[in-house]
């Protein structure tokens, strides 16, 4: 019993680690822009992103500043790769704080 609990405390301390390195990531992108604009995301919805979201913002967050800016601006067609419902809510998001 104790094992188990032990696990899932690991786990935990895991995730909540994870989940600190992509807000630190969303920050320091290196183009001011998506800095703001995934740094406010993260902030607002890390705590609340199950697996499948927390992967897709690591694939989103594995493309060069230049690609992602000239993605959600608009001027270049979203890859499907990464048309993801992440990618739309964090547009939604940056529309909202506006």
């Amino acid at each position: 019993m104790q094992e188990q609990g032990d696990k899932k405390q690991r786990d935990n301390a895991a995730a909540a680690q994870r989940r600190k390195r992509l807000v630190f990531r969303a920050w320091h992108r290196g183009i001011r822009e998506m800095d703001l604009l995934l740094g406010h995301y993260a902030d607002k919805h890390i705590n609340t992103l199950n697996e499948e979201k927390l992967q897709a913002l690591e694939h989103i967050m594995s493309y060069e500043d230049s690609d992602l800016l000239c993605f959600f601006t608009g001027e270049i067609a979203i890859p499907a790769n990464i048309d993801h419902k992440l990618f739309h809510d964090i547009l939604t998001c940056r529309q909202q704080a506006e």
